[in-house]
């Protein structure tokens, strides 16, 4: 709804917003009085919706926000596309910068870094994009597989550092996580995230005929050496190096399954091991 109101503060007609009661209990005040600053008639109910916008000629501004609102911050840009003169946003602590990552993949003469963003008029044609899977959400999946001990895979999720440090949390707290960012949608980066347990490992070890055990969350391993045989990387870049070292101690032959991992921190890691007489046959 905050965002709806930035696009429709420079529309040349009345709309009315309003929402079910979890939205209708929501501040609109906080984006309300920048855009009555821009030009724009934005009305209130008691400081909440519903909330009728309408819109007119704009001017850019510089806007402080009290308390810091990706929202509020994306509708004033929003407002700012079709503002007279530059628009500024300064925000007392950095929030979210999707709209910004996108405005900017798009062309749109807009600057920002933490805590600060600043655009002027554009106009863009169309675009088309895929919308990356929502990383909030995974968290929960996230969250479940660290507490059941389970190893899980989430692809196609948006990876921006605004909405990933609860990962950076659960590995202070002793999960195993990874993510990887494998491309870009419209400015957003967008990967995998890998929740494992030493539980991977241990299968990994048995499959090429070594001992070990999972005591809690301890990782106990035998003597003996590995005798060989075929494991799995799971598609994670640690593993599949992990296992390639490995066996260059084992008795036998060892196959890894999706080597290639290796590629996404380490390019040329085979090629390395093999330039310093390891003996390592990719197949396609």
């Amino acid at each position: 709804m905050r965002l709806l109101a930035g696009v429709l503060a420079s529309a040349p007609f009345e709309t009315v917003l309003h929402g079910d009661a979890s939205l209708s209990a929501r501040p609109m005040e906080r984006v309300a009085e920048p855009l009555r600053a821009m030009g724009a008639d934005v009305r209130s109910t008691d400081g909440h919706p519903p909330v009728v916008v309408r819109g007119g000629p704009l001017r850019g501004i510089e806007h402080r926000t009290l308390v810091p609102s990706a929202q509020v911050k994306s509708a004033v840009l929003f407002a700012g596309l079709a503002a007279e003169g530059p628009t500024t946003v300064r925000e007392a602590a950095p929030t979210r910068d999707h709209t910004e990552r996108a405005l900017a993949a798009l062309g749109a003469p807009i600057v920002f870094e933490p805590g600060l963003a600043a655009i002027r008029a554009f106009e863009h044609g169309g675009f088309a994009a895929a919308v990356p899977g929502d990383v909030s959400s995974a968290a929960f999946l996230v969250a479940a597989a660290v507490l059941t001990g389970r190893a899980v895979t989430i692809e196609g999720v948006g990876l921006n550092p605004t909405r990933t440090r609860f990962v950076r949390v659960l590995e202070r707290m002793g999960a195993s996580l990874g993510s990887r960012v494998e491309g870009e949608e419209l400015g957003e980066p967008l990967g995998t995230l890998d929740v494992e347990r030493l539980g991977v490992l241990v299968e990994a070890i048995r499959a090429l005929g070594g001992a070990a055990e999972l005591e809690g969350d301890d990782l106990v391993i035998g003597g003996g050496g590995l005798a060989g045989g075929e494991a799995d990387a799971r598609g994670d870049h640690r593993m599949a190096m992990a296992l390639a070292v490995a066996a260059l101690a084992a008795r036998g032959p060892v196959e890894v399954d999706g080597i290639e991992a290796a590629e996404v921190s380490f390019p040329g890691f085979d090629r390395l091991l093999v330039a310093l007489g390891a003996r390592i046959e990719v197949r396609a």
